[in-house]
């Protein structure tokens, strides 16, 4: 049984999306399954895919025509609630890679915390640049925080869907806006955000 379904729309990422799928694969914590979404990709994304789930049982693909990311995450969603026992999601861009430590962090933080939902911080990599877990955070320090307090934090990222581990309960009734073609994953946040109210 996996316990948290990673879900990752795919388009066109043939140059990063070898470092995204490597920085999932050497989680500490192995408990899940990956669903990757080719949104009509036209190189060689999906064939990378194909690899990869021929390697790995976890994961699984799911093609559709290019339709955006609003869709391909809605399909994750459907998936993950159809075919795994996972309790958790957690949505990563195909251009994000994972601190190794990822998952495991976030699976105690929304685990020991009476929240539906926990985000972390994140650092920018520029294109070509490598990688690299130097300078990061190694451990968890966890601090809980009102939705109206996040708002005024500022926090970088707390807005994007990305960096989170949500409670898959969460999405039991909740779709990203597939009319939407800039910030979808804006709505979708601040909705939970709002609606739980801890973070």
């Amino acid at each position: 049984m996996s316990k948290i379904s990673i879900i990752i729309p795919v388009y066109n990422a043939e140059s990063y999306l070898n470092r995204c799928i490597d920085s999932i694969l050497t989680q500490t914590f192995i408990d899940f399954d990956v669903i990757l979404i080719d949104d009509g990709s036209r190189d060689q994304s999906l064939a990378i895919c194909t690899n990869y789930s021929k390697r790995d049982p976890r994961i699984h693909i799911i093609c559709q025509e290019n339709c955006g990311p609003s869709t391909a995450r809605n399909k994750g969603i459907d998936w993950a609630f159809s075919e795994s026992n996972s309790e958790f999601i957690v949505f990563v861009d195909c251009d994000d890679c994972l601190h190794p430590q990822f998952l495991e962090y976030m699976y105690y933080a929304i685990k020991h915390h009476t929240v539906e939902i926990a985000m972390s911080r994140h650092a920018y990599i520029a294109a070509g640049q490598k990688f690299s877990c130097n300078g990061l955070y190694h451990r968890c320090q966890c601090e809980e925080m009102s939705a109206e307090d996040l708002m005024l934090s500022q926090t970088s990222g707390f807005n994007y869907v990305w960096g989170k581990i949500f409670t898959k309960s969460c999405f039991s009734s909740l779709r990203f806006p597939e009319n939407v073609t800039f910030g979808e994953d804006n709505l979708v946040v601040f909705k939970v955000i709002f609606e739980y109210n801890r973070v």
